[in-house]
């Protein structure tokens, strides 16, 4: 059996995470990388495949290409996806899905048009916390939910807005929801299901000189399928992340999942339940100076190449990519009414 062949287009922290789990697919293959950096500056020759500078090269000069993965910045994910459906290849794109829900509908269009598949990278759905809070939710161990409240705290300084870099532009970054949370208001729509009622605060404390937009956001809201939530979210945190958690008060018991990348069980309290010990989760990324979430792209990779080779079906399907930048961008149209604090 021929292996997937998979492409990259975006080289950086990302992309070359990327590029490790390829090479680690028993039944994948990394085929070409494509950014418009010089490839001397990317380290793409410990990789061992062509190098392109464009996406209309690589696809051109390899033809044989199945899979190709969208981590360039944001802004550039829809532009990105669309050609590369066009040309007949599956996509993985990481989050967001892009920056607007239009965006999202006319990948979701060109990928039914061409036959191809759209996954979206939503890897927190794979933590063991996370699975769990999903059976629990749906085996009705908690009755109803009354209020859930997320938060997540993490910092994002100038170590990782760098002057010049795309992160922190309002054109191909969209904002700290897009960029650094989305992940967990993924988890908050998979959980729980859509939101309505929504109410926001942006505030921009210490990333004046860094970002165009906010820093810290508070945003209530109530669940379609009954309670109430709310997130507060800040990148403003002094020289390292803090937490990310999610507290959930329900009809039979309160549950708390938290840690640093929403990695650890700190409170379970449920009528006639005992809670069972749950695998380890997996160590967040480490870039250097910055952590971001819990490192389970090789999960998400396994999951491609089986729902290519009919032996499962998409972990995070489009259509939940779109409804993630959906609700993101709900939440921002109140800038428009209230601004920044």
């Amino acid at each position: 059996m021929k292996p997937v062949n998979f492409g990259i287009i975006g080289f950086g922290h990302i992309g070359k995470r990327h590029a490790d789990m390829i090479l680690r697919l028993p039944e994948g293959q990394l085929l070409g990388i494509c950014d418009i950096r010089p490839a001397a500056k990317l380290e793409v020759e410990a990789y061992h495949v062509p190098f392109f500078g464009t996406v209309d090269q690589m696809l051109e000069e390899l033809p044989n290409l199945d899979v190709v993965c969208i981590a360039s910045p944001n802004g550039l994910h829809a532009q990105h996806a669309l050609h590369v459906l066009e040309h007949g290849k599956h996509v993985i794109i990481e989050k967001p899905m892009a920056l607007t829900k239009y965006d999202c509908e006319q990948i979701i269009f060109k990928a039914l048009q061409m036959s191809c598949h759209v996954f979206c990278v939503m890897q927190n759905r794979y933590s063991p916390p996370s699975q769990w809070l999903k059976y629990l939710i749906r085996s009705g161990h908690l009755g109803s939910i009354y209020s859930v409240q997320i938060n997540c705290f993490w910092n994002r300084d100038y170590r990782y807005y760098q002057h010049g870099s795309w992160k922190g532009t309002q054109a191909l970054d969209g904002g700290t929801l897009f960029t650094q949370f989305s992940h967990f208001v993924d988890i908050m729509y998979w959980l729980f299901g859509d939101i309505k009622n929504i109410h926001a605060r942006f505030y921009d404390f210490n990333h004046q000189n860094l970002t165009e937009f906010e820093d810290t956001g508070i945003v209530t809201f109530d669940f379609v399928q009954g309670g109430t939530g709310c997130i507060h979210y800040s990148t403003s945190i002094w020289d390292t992340n803090f937490e990310s958690s999610i507290t959930l008060i329900a009809e039979k018991g309160t549950v708390k999942v938290g840690g640093q990348y929403m990695n650890e069980v700190l409170y379970c309290n449920i009528q006639n339940y005992e809670m069972p010990i749950l695998p380890p989760a997996n160590p967040a990324n480490d870039y250097g100076s910055y952590k971001g979430s819990a490192a389970n792209h090789h999960l998400i990779f396994e999951n491609v190449v089986d729902t290519l080779r009919g032996r499962s079906t998409i972990t995070t399907n489009a259509l939940e990519g779109l409804k993630v930048v959906e609700i993101i961008e709900r939440i921002y149209n109140h800038k428009s009414n209230e601004g920044l604090a």
